[in-house]
């Protein structure tokens, strides 16, 4: 890991803290001005790691299980009636209670992504949006997104997130690649000769030396590498055979672009485009959940592979989060700012649904019970909500298991 990118990662992570945060403080907030007294803070879920007691009698906790975060409030349950309480407050306090942790989630996401739009807005989904009167590419580089183990690429030290700038044979002026369509015909040109790379990462240039293969074929070793990782994944994997004279997978065009007064439009934009993503990523998460059941129970396993590739490849959890953000630090601040910034809003989104032990399944429990004119008693309160909690861990351990398997991660 390098300087900047180490203090990039750093920062990352740093912010992604500090959403949760401010989702906390917003229920705090809104909780002490409605006459709610928090009795205690928390960053993480317990068990605690450091707890700190305030003058005011608030206790103030970093915890252990990096899911989210909490404000424990005087007499939590709906029932309660002690002055002071949760319980006590009326519905409408309690829903602006537990709705403030999302609209402060989503008033970060989109103060973020103004300000990105401002000082350089990555372009990472297609058709992306943006005012076109209103908004200039400033950079568009190559990114990298796969090297192939004992590729020339590879023996040149190239890694995936690097950003390729040009190539050239010694003596020459080396060619500087506009596109990602150039690289092959590039490569082709140089085929069997010893070549300069130059690339970046990191915020650093640097330059490799390597010899491109003198054909287009595909090599024994790369047929067993393939192989090797096939039989490592569940069906769906659909790893092609890679071909070419330097050995990378076809790179992606990373753009960069700047707004002016369109910034807040581009920001409101861009989180409605987000957020209806999230919902088709959740719905296919969802449809893959299904798929696996339905594997699982009728024993065909070839479904239940293809299942769990679908909803797996929706969604990730701290290991995924933090091989992004490192590997996002080799790409600059705006990545890691995007990153952030999109990680707020799908905070907002996922405490508005009905999901028990989160924000939004205690709100929509509590307007249901309301309406039914059937309020829980504390004793039922407590066990959907700690079945919800124990739910919630389980499917944190299988995105992290997940996780561990589609970064490569060594435990």
């Amino acid at each position: 890991m390098y300087g900047m990118s180490f203090l990039l990662l750093v920062l990352g992570i740093v912010l992604f803290i500090g959403l949760v945060v401010v989702h906390e403080l917003g229920h705090f907030i809104v909780a002490r001005r409605n006459g709610v007294v928090a009795e205690e803070f928390g960053i993480f879920f317990p068990p605690a790691l450091i707890k700190k007691k305030t003058k005011s009698g608030l206790v103030l906790s970093l915890n252990a299980l990096p899911l989210g975060g909490f404000v424990r409030l005087r007499g939590e349950h709906d029932a309660d009636t002690e002055k002071g309480s949760f319980g006590a407050a009326s519905v409408w306090v309690k829903t602006k209670i537990m709705v403030a942790g999302v609209a402060m989630n989503l008033i970060t996401a989109l103060v973020l992504f103004t300000i990105i739009a401002v000082i350089g807005m990555p372009v990472l989904i297609p058709n992306q949006f943006k005012v076109n009167s209103d908004t200039k590419v400033v950079s568009k580089q190559l990114l990298l997104t796969g090297v192939q183990a004992g590729s020339p690429a590879d023996k040149a030290g190239l890694k995936s997130e690097d950003l390729i700038v040009a190539i050239g044979v010694s003596g020459q002026t080396p060619t500087t690649l506009k596109s990602a369509s150039e690289l092959p015909a590039l490569t082709k040109k140089y085929a069997g000769q010893k070549v300069n790379i130059y690339y970046k990462r990191g915020g650093n240039n640097y330059v490799a030396t390597t010899t491109l293969l003198a054909t287009n074929v595909v090599t024994t070793s790369q047929k067993a590498y393939v192989k090797k990782v096939q039989s490592a994944t569940v069906d769906c994997a659909n790893i092609p055979l890679p071909k070419g004279y330097l050995g990378v997978s076809p790179p992606q065009e990373y753009v960069v672009q700047k707004s002016g007064w369109s910034a807040p439009v581009t920001a409101v934009g861009l989180s409605a485009q987000m957020t209806a993503l999230t919902f088709q990523g959740l719905g296919h998460a969802l449809a893959g959940l299904g798929r696996y059941g339905a594997g699982l129970v009728t024993g065909n396993s070839v479904a239940r592979q293809n299942g769990q590739c679908q909803a797996s490849s929706q969604v990730t959890g701290p290991i995924g989060i933090f091989e992004i953000f490192k590997s996002g630090s080799l790409l600059g601040y705006q990545f890691i700012l995007f990153i952030v910034a999109y990680i707020s809003l799908v905070l907002a989104v996922m405490n508005l649904l009905p999901i028990p032990a989160l924000d939004g399944g205690r709100l929509w429990l509590m307007l249901a019970t309301r309406g039914v004119k059937r309020p829980l008693t504390p004793e039922k309160e407590e066990l959907i909500n700690a079945i919800g909690f124990f739910v919630l861990i389980g499917l944190m351990i299988l995105i992290t298991i997940n996780d561990v398997q589609n970064f490569n991660i060594h435990l």
